[in-house]
Formats: C-alpha cells, sequence, structure tokens
C-alpha cells in the first residue's frame, strides 16, 4: 500500500481535539478559516502522496554525493524540491509581507507531519529554510530581511544552521568559529561546522549559513557567541546569486539512514558574513530558531511512525500465516498500540502549535507558557513515538522486516537520529524540570487542572476511561509537588522518566476528549480505551523512577560501571 497522508486525522483533531477555531477567531489569523485549512491540508496531501513519498526509497538506495565541491541530490529529489517551492509550502506560515501565506503555525506543523511521513530525507530541507526564517523574522535588521526574506519563503534559497562542532555539540560555548570585523559592516568567518544538514545542495541557487562565531574581543562561553549570515554565493546588486563565498563543504558524513539527506562538513574560511541582531546576542537568535526546530523534529518523528504503521497495517493485512496475521492477538496489539501512540503524540505536538500561535496573536503569557512546557515533552514524546513505532512495524513483519527490500527498517533508520537532533530527549527533559518549571510549576499545575477538570466533566459518559485520567492526573500534579522541592541532581536524574509520565498523561487526556468528541461506541472511543488502559499506566512506573534520584546512580563508581 503507497503511503496516504493523513489529512482526515490531522482536520479530526484540528476540529474536535485541539480546536483551531481560537486561532481562527484571532485578528492575526482570521484567514485561517475551515475551508482554507481543508484546502491547505488536502493539497499538501496530495503532493506528499504522488510527489514526495514515491522518492522515499531513492533517498535511502542512492544518497546524496560529494563530486568536485559539489553536493548532488538524490534522483527525483530535486524536481520534487521546485513543487514544494512553487506550491508555497516552504512560507505556510512565513509574514505575507515578504510573500508567505501567514498562516497559522499550526498548519506548517500538520504539513510537515505529513511530509515528514512521506519523504523525512526531502522534508528537512525546506524544514531548515522555515527555521531560517524564524530566527531572521525576529532578530535580523531589515536590510537582511528585504534581501534574504523573499528568496528563502518563495523557494529559490535554502537556509541551514551551523552550531555544532567537533568540541562543541551541546556545549555550545566551547565553539571556535571567529569572525573578524573587516570595517565595512561584513565579518571575515573561519572555523569548520560539522553535522550540518543540506548544508549544500543542487537544489536551490543559494544556500544561506547562519553560523555562530566568536568576536576577537568576546567573553567566554554562550554569552561570547554572535551569529552571522554566511551565504554560499554573495548577493550582487541586484540580490541575485553573485561570486562564491570563501567556504566548502570538506565531506558527507556516512549515516545510519537519512542518506538522501546530506549532513556536511563546513568549512568557514575568511567568509563574507554579516552580524544578525548585536554582538553576544547569537545564542538568543539560534534559539528562536532551534525551538522552532524542536517542535517540528518531534513531528518529524510522528511523521515516520504514521509511514511506518501504514506499512505494518497493509503487511499484516496481506501476509498468512494460518490466517491473515491481523487475526492474531499480538499483532492485532502492536498495530492498536501503534495507532493509539500516534494519536497522543501528534495531539500533543498540535497542541503545543495552537499555544505558540495563541502567543503571537494574543500576547497573553498564559499561551505562551503553555507552548514552552509542551515544547519539550512534543519533542521527546514525538520522536520515542517514532523509534517505537518504527520498531514494532519491523515486528509486524516479522523476518521480513529485517530484510531491507521491504522497506521497513528504513524508518527505523531515518527516525533514530531525531531524539538526538536539536538538543538529545535527555535535555529536553532537564529544560522541562529546569527552565520550564522556573514559574514554580504554575505553567504544569494550570495544564493538570484543565485535564483534572475535563476527566471530571466525562465521569458520566466515559466513567471507567475519565477515572483513570483524573486519577493520573492527580498523581502526576503530586509528583511535580514533590519535584520542585528536590536539588538539581535530583530533578536531572529523574528527568526523561518524568517527562514520560507527563506525556502519558497528557495522551490519555486527548484521547478521551477524541472519545466524547464520537461517542462511547465509536472507534475513538475503542482506541481510547487501549491507550488508557494499556499505555498510559506506565505513568506510574515512570514516576517511581524520577522519585530516586540521583543517589543510586551515583553510587555506581566510573570502575564500577567499567568493571
Amino acid at each position: 500500500m503507497a503511503y496516504r497522508s493523513p489529512v482526515s486525522e490531522l482536520r479530526f483533531i484540528l476540529d474536535r481535539v485541539v480546536p483551531l477555531a481560537p486561532v481562527a477567531a484571532t485578528e492575526m489569523f482570521a484567514e485561517a478559516t475551515g475551508e482554507t485549512v481543508e484546502a491547505i491540508l488536502t493539497e499538501a496531501g496530495r503532493l506528499c502522496d504522488e510527489v514526495m513519498a514515491p522518492l522515499i526509497r531513492n533517498g535511502d538506495l542512492h544518497p546524496a554525493k560529494l563530486e568536485n565541491g559539489v553536493v548532488r541530490s538524490s534522483p527525483g529529489f530535486k524536481e520534487a524540491y521546485q513543487q514544494i517551492a512553487e506550491g508555497g509550502w516552504v512560507g505556510i506560515s512565513s509574514p505575507a509581507d515578504y510573500g508567505g501565506m501567514g498562516l497559522p503555525f499550526t498548519l506548517s506543523i500538520a504539513v510537515n507531519d505529513m511530509m515528514s511521513g512521506a519523504n523525512l530525507a526531502l522534508q528537512l530541507n525546506p524544514l531548515l529554510t522555515q527555521g531560517q526564517i524564524d530566527a531572521l523574522e525576529h532578530h535580523a535588521s531589515d536590510e537582511i530581511k528585504d534581501l534574504y526574506l523573499p528568496k528563502l519563503i518563495s523557494g529559490e534559497w535554502s537556509g541551514t544552521m551551523n552550531l555544532t562542532e567537533p568540541q562543541a555539540g551541546s556545549d555550545v560555548g566551547a565553539l571556535r568559529t571567529k569572525a573578524e570585523p573587516r570595517g565595512d559592516g561584513t565579518y571575515a568567518v573561519t572555523g569548520q561546522k560539522i553535522y550540518i544538514s543540506w548544508g549544500d545542495s543542487d537544489l536551490t541557487e543559494n544556500v544561506c549559513h547562519l553560523v555562530l562565531a566568536r568576536l576577537p574581543d568576546a567573553v567566554p562561553g554562550t554569552k561570547g557567541i554572535s551569529l552571522f549570515m554566511v551565504p554560499k554565493y554573495i548577493p550582487d546588486a541586484n540580490g541575485n546569486p553573485g561570486v562564491a563565498n570563501s567556504l566548502k563543504v570538506v565531506s558527507l558524513e556516512h549515516k545510519m539512514g537519512l542518506h538522501g539527506s546530506p549532513t556536511c562538513v563546513m568549512s568557514f574560511e575568511g567568509a563574507t558574513g554579516w552580524m544578525v541582531d548585536g554582538p553576544g546576542k547569537g545564542m538568543a537568535a539560534m534559539f528562536t530558531m532551534m525551538n522552532n526546530a524542536r517542535l517540528n523534529v518531534g513531528v518529524e518523528g510522528i511523521g515516520i511512525a504514521e509511514g511506518a504503521y501504514q506499512k505494518a497495517l497493509a503487511y499484516a493485512q496481506d501476509r498468512v500465516q494460518f490466517a491473515p496475521i491481523i487475526e492474531h492477538a499480538d499483532v492485532r496489539r502492536m498495530l492498536a498500540e501503534m495507532k493509539a501512540e500516534i494519536f497522543a503524540a501528534r495531539s500533543i505536538a498540535l497542541a503545543c502549535a495552537v499555544a505558540i500561535d495563541m502567543s503571537r496573536a494574543t500576547e497573553d503569557a498564559l499561551h505562551g507558557a503553555r507552548a514552552a512546557l509542551l515544547t519539550p515533552i512534543a519533542k521527546a514524546y514525538g520522536t520515542e513515538v517514532g523509534m517505537w513505532v518504527s520498531d514494532q512495524g519491523i515486528q509486524v513483519h516479522g523476518g521480513m522486516g529485517f530484510i531491507e527490500e521491504t522497506g521497513a527498517a528504513q524508518y527505523y533508520r531515518d527516525v533514530r537520529v531525531t531524539a538526538i537532533y536539536e538538543g538529545t530527549n535527555g535535555i529536553q527533559a532537564m529544560d522541562l524540570v529546569g527552565r520550564k518549571m522556573m514559574d514554580e510549576g504554575r505553567a504544569a499545575f494550570r495544564l493538570l487542572q484543565e485535564v483534572e477538570d475535563e476527566a471530571r466533566a466525562a465521569r458520566e459518559a466515559l466513567p471507567e476511561l475519565a477515572g483513570a485520567v483524573w486519577e493520573a492526573a492527580e498523581t502526576l500534579r503530586e509528583h511535580t509537588e514533590w519535584m520542585l522541592g528536590q536539588g538539581t541532581q535530583d530533578r536531572f536524574a529523574g528527568a526523561l522518566a518524568y517527562l514520560r509520565a507527563f506525556a502519558r498523561v497528557l495522551g490519555g487526556h486527548y484521547h478521551l476528549r477524541a472519545a466524547l468528541a464520537e461517542g462511547a461506541d465509536s472507534a475513538r472511543a475503542k482506541l481510547a480505551a487501549v491507550y488508557i488502559r494499556r499505555l498510559m499506566p506506565q505513568y506510574a512506573a515512570a514516576l517511581a523512577e524520577a522519585r530516586e534520584g540521583a543517589a543510586g546512580l551515583y553510587a555506581l563508581s566510573v570502575e564500577d560501571l567499567a568493571g
């Protein structure tokens, strides 16, 4: 069975579970009518199904190559990218003043979900450009905006972000790339960056690099980092690509998956760059891009899960072992749990996107706090669901899943890096229990109160399911209160387990909403029962782990671990 974009699923969630209506009711997003949403999702789904999905194996079997200093993309990618650009899909939520559609970020997230399931390696190119657009919109000068935003939004140019260096991964403050002022408003940028996705390609006429670097007099650490726009070709007086800049692709990484997405080692050799924002403000600007990317990476995991699930479902219906294997209880269990996990993760991601849109449209701090709280949960849970579902997809295929020709294994190989992208899932969890709890847990408690209130109201219609969700939320509230009283190291030791528990409770909450929307005898209610009875109870074990703290981990010495 060919990939089919989950248009109806996304529309159901945005209508009945995580409503987009409040976003469309704001002045900023008044054009996001039901008809517009339907048209966007339907047309994007067609592009994914007919243009992108048929190329997913090309990217895996015929990887991008570095030839004579130029990256050549996988067969068909260039033509497919042209359709993405010409359709305006890069700029769905970009400002209309620069050629974007100006639609809610939520719609961009929904489209990226479908594109990720169709062909993640190709989708990464416009995704990175979208993040750069967001960073420039919020931090760049009008001169840089006027030159770069129209080209990026149209898809004529693509964007990257250059953070990581061999000695500076999560410890960004250790980076060594230098930017020397030339006295004419430009800077000579010198250094090497690694893991640069789509650092070069033949898809666009220019590649625009946002590069973190240090000025000569910069203070140590992250406070001394500035951000620079360093294009592959320096724009001429008419804003068109001119002379080549002093930068190059040294090599392409040999990766476990995502072979169609070139991951470059970049060398900047006195390359001409322009500062974005001011000296020492690089991390603030880059975090704007990274926060956009973190939610989108979670959505990458969800999209991959969708593709893996569809392939597994089709195989289970066709494969006969005594009977079609979909009739066997263990296979039915895997498929039901896969579908339930995808719905939960997708709902959390869309809830985060809606909170972001409401924050932008209303400037209400409560929406901003909700978005900030949900971002690390959406990223970590979405990518873990992607890994788990793609792994289960291989299991459904049995021995054939371990054979590359079936394509089942590609989903796992492609999705595995998403748990590492944009801050590992452990870092996301530490962000959740650290920075996101600096408000003394108020944003978390407000969300849990909503979960409890809705569960209480649902007890008459769905007593067993609603009671379980209420109990889970109340238990999570109690553990959150406990955690706020702990030291940093103890919080961090249990952070990932706590995040997983929070995701489990939210998943139950959104499944309960879906069941209420369609009734106690509906397929939605049956799926909700699978999640709430089989998967959500894992929150209790996760919270037990979270409360263990750090002492037991550090009781084991390095020698003990090595012995």
